[in-house]
Parts: structure tokens; sequence; C-alpha cells
């Protein structure tokens, strides 16, 4: 990417009188910005970007720490921890010369930074360190923590606040990786990025390039260009004629490689023969954009995003301003007024989608899977706001959480309430449902109460807001900051006059049990001697089934009820009062009484939760029981899967809050929308135009060099049953690095107000299946016109930057 730069002196503004000069400095291929530093080519620095330089804290992290990673009471290791001059990545370097190792992570893979024993880690095992010496690096996605002690207090708040300014300067709007980098980034990351390929293909170490070298580097990025081609421009770049490119030559190359052809292309467009965008021409680039138009926002933008404070004085913005703006936030798909809470959060609680997590505590699958309370941490910093609970008796009287019947590891009641008194609110002020599987006798539910009110304290809700019997639930907006417990209850004759909560037909545990020992029949059908189920017994405690009177009273707004059928919940069933459906029950209600389970959930609460079979933890698709108003669709959030990235997708928007307002048909008490056809009022059919341009920078798939990927780009539309469809373009044979299709894909939708727009890349393969290569998934109400960046997502949701898809959305109601 270029910088441009006003020549000193020259008051005009003609094309002859600007200079065209790299970034400072640009790609070459020291390998970072140290050798640059000390070969005089000056700091190549994040830091420097964002005005971190002078800070004490970076300085610190600059010169290097010797701290402790601890991975159990055994494994406690000294490293020495650095911050890379590029600021943005930590090389952390073992310093024993027989096994000497080291190992990067990125600033941008982070989620974020904790002090003290803020994870199950140190709790368990780092305990011989002071607390005020220890802190926890999240990383995005199922990477594992990394724990350390530092070896003093004030280091470990150096290094504490050091990488929290970092994070806040990368994702300005806490993104933590699922947003928009910060437009300070981008001449950058990509050159940080160029650093590395480039400092891995010098072979010889001899900070000069052949050929060779250049072409295994083109390779590294994922480009298989033509010899004839590489080799002109290596040529056009060798001005000392000694088939080796030196580091001005270097730099000159990368900067050809980085050209944004597309780009240059559409700024020429509006920018006339001056090659200068005025703020006028840059407000009829914005009107077809959708945006407002006015000088003032232009004006704003041009501040915002040029480069050269020559053009700002004049109100000019060059290539490189309208290259930052496409790539910041501003040049997103995904609505920026929607990062926020935009909705109405004053309406009952059934009116909106709820983020809902199953079997919240495990890490993995659900038959030998870890149990840890860190699970429970990154569903709520992901914005989940039910999480399930499967209580068990445990030893010394104290209840414990994990899969029964299985070899999952085990945690204690007491830790998990712990952990969501302290995170619930942190991403989301919003309430949190706690749906308890209660498999503990009256005895030690008595315990779950007390540890319950003794942790959460006035976070947990005891009784209804105004002390009367609900005749409808409360808003979000009411509960704010509040914990409900959803559970069986006691019957209580005044308000439950057909004693529902009493009737003897199977709730959710039931069905999950009976599936269960459906899966021990078929394993014992097929002769399996070692099974897992049958050997660990859980301890459920004989008298289970009875329900305390101190854990009922706990129950105010979420109390579960066995479900009869939809005629007899409509007529009977109480505003606080709601079920539980396993997800193949959900389809037979939907597939037989559409509407009506509709109906349904514009009064009640429903909970739809995954098979119990699925061994692998694996997940169903979530739009067909939001396509019926379902609130509490729950999924595994440790399992990577296309159906977390429509449930990341669809939770994406009103600040990631976990609260999404349901469209206006899914609403009304005589709501005739049916969810299987998507026939009935309140919604207009879309045509939707998909022009996918270009990408950029997609990851290598594996090591191998003579690997690159063949990337062809698939929008999916996932809605009601006529909207689901999906088309792609051609792959592109041996380009990775900025492969162009220029191909418009259509879609026509009934139910926009629904829909899911999904972006995926994949790497087309003719003899096995396509490898995923990246994603992104946003609703398509939230979905921004024009020419638009989206920041591809791995499997796990972590950011792949700086890959992006270069697109051109048109939308219209038909």
């Amino acid at each position: 990417m270029l910088s441009l730069a006003a020549e000193e002196g020259e008051q005009g503004l003609g094309m002859g009188q600007w200079i065209h000069q790299p970034l400072t400095p640009a790609c070459s291929k020291s390998g970072g910005a140290a050798a640059a530093a000390t070969e005089g080519r000056g700091a190549f620095s994040i830091a420097q970007a964002v005005g971190l330089t002078d800070d004490e804290d970076i300085k610190v992290m600059l010169k290097g720490s010797f701290l402790w990673k601890i991975k159990s009471r055994r494994r406690k290791k000294e490293r020495f921890y650095r911050l890379q001059e590029d600021g943005l990545t930590i090389l952390s370097e073992r310093c024993f010369k027989r096994a000497r190792s080291k190992q990067i992570f990125s600033i941008t893979h982070m989620e974020a930074m904790r002090e003290g024993y803020q994870s199950e880690g140190l709790r368990q095992h780092g305990r011989c360190f002071p607390e005020t010496q220890c802190l926890t690096i999240v990383f995005k996605g199922r990477r594992k923590n990394l724990d350390l002690a530092a070896q003093s207090e004030e280091e470990a708040k150096r290094w504490a606040r050091g990488l929290k300014k970092l994070m806040a300067k990368a994702w300005p709007r806490g993104g933590g990786g699922t947003g928009s980098l910060s437009p300070a980034f981008f001449p950058y990351i990509s050159c940080i990025w160029i650093h590395d390929i480039l400092h891995q293909a010098d072979k010889n170490k001899d900070n000069k390039m052949s050929f060779k070298e250049i072409k295994d580097m083109l390779k590294m990025i994922n480009i298989d260009m033509n010899d004839i081609y590489a080799y002109q421009l290596f040529q056009e770049c060798d001005k000392s004629s000694n088939d080796r490119l030196e580091e001005h030559e270097i730099e000159e190359f990368c900067t050809l490689l980085m050209k944004r052809p597309e780009l240059e292309e559409l700024f020429h467009r509006y920018s006339g023969q001056d090659c200068v965008l005025s703020a006028k021409e840059l407000g009829a680039f914005l009107q077809d954009q959708g945006e407002a138009a006015d000088l003032a926002h232009a004006h704003r933008i041009i501040q915002t995003y040029e480069l050269s404070e020559k053009a700002k004085q004049h109100d000019r913005m060059m290539l490189d301003g309208f290259m930052m703006y496409l790539l910041s936030a501003a040049g997103d798909i995904l609505n920026q007024e929607h990062t926020n809470v935009y909705q109405d959060m004053s309406q009952p609680l059934c009116h909106y989608f709820i983020s809902t997590s199953h079997n919240t505590y495990l890490t993995d699958n659900q038959i030998g899977g870890a149990s840890s309370t860190e699970a429970y941490i990154r569903a709520f910093m992901e914005g989940c706001r039910c999480v399930e609970l499967d209580c068990w008796e445990g030893s010394n009287g104290e209840p414990i959480i994990y899969h029964g019947h299985t070899l999952t590891s085990k945690i204690l009641f007491r830790d998990v309430i712990e952990i969501i008194r302290d995170y619930a609110f942190k991403h989301s002020s919003y309430p949190v449902i706690l749906s308890l599987e209660n498999h503990c006798g009256p005895e030690q539910q008595v315990t779950m109460v007390r540890h319950m009110k003794a942790i959460l304290g006035d976070m947990l809700l005891t009784q209804t807001l105004g002390g009367q019997v609900p005749k409808e639930l409360p808003s979000p907006e009411q509960l704010k900051g509040k914990i409900l417990v959803k559970g069986k209850k006691l019957p209580d004759l005044m308000c439950d006059p057909e004693n529902m909560s009493f009737l003897s037909d199977n709730t959710e545990e039931d069905e999950e049990e009976e599936e269960e020992r459906v899966l021990r029949r078929e394993r014992r059908r097929s002769g399996c001697s070692s099974d897992p189920i049958a050997v660990c017994a859980p301890r459920q405690a004989k008298d289970a089934a009875q329900i305390s009177q101190e854990l009922s009273d706990l129950v105010v707004y979420c109390q579960a009820v066995p479900f009869q059928s939809l005629e007899q919940a409509l007529r009977s069933q109480q505003a606080c009062q709601m079920s539980s459906f396993s997800e193949r029950k959900a389809r037979k209600l939907i597939k037989e009484s559409g509407n009506g389970l509709v109906r349904y959930n514009a009064r009640h609460l429903s909970r739809i939760y995954p098979l119990g079979l699925k061994m692998n933890s694996s997940n169903y698709n979530p739009q067909e029981m939001w396509n019926a108003g379902c609130q509490l669709v729950a999924l595994n959030f440790q399992t990577p899967s296309w159906e977390m990235d429509l449930n990341r997708g669809r939770f994406l928007v009103n600040g990631r809050c976990g609260y999404l307002l349901k469209p206006s048909f899914l609403r009304s008490r005589q709501a005739s929308f049916d969810p299987e056809s998507g026939r009935g009022p309140g919604h207009r059919a879309t045509l939707l135009l998909v022009k996918v341009i270009t990408a950029q920078q997609l990851p290598k798939l594996n090591n191998k060099k003579s690997s690159i990927v063949d990337p062809f780009v698939r929008v999916e539309i996932h809605g009601v049953r006529a909207d689901c469809s999906s088309k792609q373009t051609e792959y592109k044979l041996n380009n990775g690095f900025n492969p162009r299709w220029e191909e418009t894909l259509s879609f026509q939708l009934r139910v926009p107000e629904l829909a899911l727009v999904r972006f995926v890349v994949e790497d087309y393969d003719t003899t096995s299946c396509n490898d995923f290569v990246g994603q992104f998934t946003l609703p398509l109400t939230s979905l921004r016109e024009g020419y638009r960046h989206i920041h591809l997502l791995s499997r796990d949701g972590a950011s792949l930057a700086p890959a992006t898809l270069f697109v051109h959305i048109k939308s219209k109601k038909m």
C-alpha cells in the first residue's frame, strides 16, 4: 500500500504535484523493525502508529521480561517474553541451550487480558505466586489460555496495562477479534505479515533476495505466479542488475505486489483526471453507496482517513486515504450503527431471540471432554445470556457440574456460580438465565440455593418485580443486571389452578436420559465392550425428583413445565411458565403446527436443545427454530460448525448484547405467519445482488510450500425454507493472495427479516472435499449496500486479519 504525501512548498493540487512514497518504512526484507532500526531505516511499529512509543508500559514490554508460564502444579517454566518492535507480536523464548525454542502470538488473536487468579488454571495451580503477580492472556477461539506469573507486582501491572492498551488500539470498539481493526493498523498489518514471510524466504540470511527466494516467498503468501511475469517484476525492481533484490528494491517489489487495482479503478472513476478526490467527488461516491452524501460528512471522512496533512488542509483525499477508508469499519459490510444496542429493549422477554448455550461447562465433546469454568467465561464474552448447569450429587455435600453418565470431568457448582458473578455482566448488562438441570436431592439443592444467594447477592432475582403474579414477562431493560433461575417449581394452586407444574410427563432432563438409554442399548447391540456411559454411573440422588422449597422459591419467571399440546398451552399456560423441546420434537411441531408454535412463542419462552445422542456434541440448524420464534435456541458453543457461524452472525448485532428483537410478525399473539412456507403479512420480498470482486491475503491451509489455495466464494442464504439457497463463483487456480472474480450472484428472498447471509471462502479440490478457508455471517437487515470489505473469520470465530473479501452489494424491494 502506498502513502501519498504532498510535495513540500507546492500550493496546487494537480496530479504532478503529489509524490508517491512508501509507508515509513515500507515492507522490506530485514525480518522486522529491530533490524530496520539498527540499520538506520526507522522503526516499523504499530505502537508508533497508534501513539504508544513513549508509553512506559510499552517500553518495558519492548525490553522484555522473564515470566513464569504455569500449566500445572509441577509444570512451571520460566520464559522470556518480549513485545516485538512491530508492536503487534509477542515473542516467547526458552533460554536453555539444548532446547532453545521460540513461539509467537499476535495481539489481534487476543480476546482478553486478566489480572490475578482470574483463570481456572491459576486458581488451581498458581497459588504459589502472589495474586498480584499473576496474569492470564485469553485467546480467541479454542486456543488455551496462557497463565503467567511475573517476578514482581510492578512488572505484572506493566504487562497487563500494556497489553490492554495495544488491544484497545487494535479493536477500538472492543470487538475482541470479531470486528474491524483500527484504521491505524491497516497500512502496517499487511507489511508486518510480508516482513515475516520475507524473513522466512531469505534462506541464507544475507538480506538480499534471489529470484528463487522470491519464488519461494510468493508460494508462502499463496501465489503461484507465472515465472515469466514474476521475473519481469523481479527485473523491473532489480535496479542494480546483480540478480539480487536489496533493501529498497525489495520495498519496491512489495509495493507492486500489494497494489489493489480494483480499488485504484474505483478511485479513478470518481476522482477524474487529477487523481485526487474532492469533498464533492467523495460525496458522489457516498451517495452511490447509499450513505449520507453531504459535504460535512465527506469532510469528516477525509479528516479521519487521509494520510497526507497537505491533502487534509485542502479537503482532498488521495488513493491511500480512500483505501484506508474502505478497509476501516466505515467501509465494512456490517452496518456500524448496529454494533451498538439500537433496538427497543422494553418489550417482554418472549419477544426476543436470546443467545443460549447447551452444556455450557464443556470444552469438548459430551462423552469424554473436559468440564471447565472457562467455558462459561467464553460463552459470556460471546454475548451468551442463557447458560446450562447440569447439577449432580457431589462428595462432602458439595454439588458438582458435569455431563452425567459420561467420562467428562467434574467442576464444583460453587466455582461456577462465582464465575457467573464475576463475568455475567462484563460484556452485556442484560439479564442472564441459569438453566438448571437438577439431579441433586433436596439436601444438596439447599446447598445450591445457599451458594447462589451468598455469591450472587442482589444480582439473583428471588421475586417478581411488582410482587404480583405477572400477566406478561418483564423486559430485558427491566431485568438489567439480574440473574434468573430456570427450573421446576412446586405447585402453587393460586397461580397454577390446573397443577401443570406437577404433571408427571417428561421434562428436558427425562427426555435426555431416555436418549442416553437408547444410546446404551445401541452400543450393546453393536458389541461395544467399553461403554463409557455404563462404566460411569453418576451419583444421582434417589430423591432427585423431589424439589426443595428453597430451590423452588428461586424460580420466578422461568418455570419449567411439561409440554402437553399447543392447544392446552395456549389455553392454560401462565406467562412465567415455559417448556423445553428437543430439536426433533421442535421440528415435528414446526411441521405439523408451525403457526401455533409462533403464537405460543409470542406469549411464552421456549428452549430448544440438541439430541443427547450426539456424542461429538455436534449442533443442529438454529435457523429452523428462529423461523418459528423460538427464543432460547441452545447450541454447543464449544463445537466449531456452520451452525455456530449462524449463531454468531445472528447475535453479532444490537451491541452483541445477546438479545435481538424478533420481527413484528413473530411477536403478535394473533400472528398468521407460517414458518414452513414463509407466508403471512408483515414482510416484503427482496432481491439481493452480491458482486464478488476480489479477495486479499487468504491464509494458507498448511505449511507445504507447494500447497496454494484455489479459492472460490460461496454466498449462502439461511432463512425460511423458500429463501434457503447458495451460489458460488468459479475457483481461481493457485492464487490465495489477490484472486479476482468480478462475478454477480443474485438471490430472491421472501422473508428478508429472518435471513442470514453467510460468505464462505473454500479451497477447491478435484479429488476430495473442499477445504474451509474463512467465513463471515451477518443478518441481511444489517448488511450495507455499496462497495464493502468483509473481514474473514476462522472456523472458531477468530479474526483472520488481514484476510478480506471485497464485494459490491445491491438490495431492493420487489
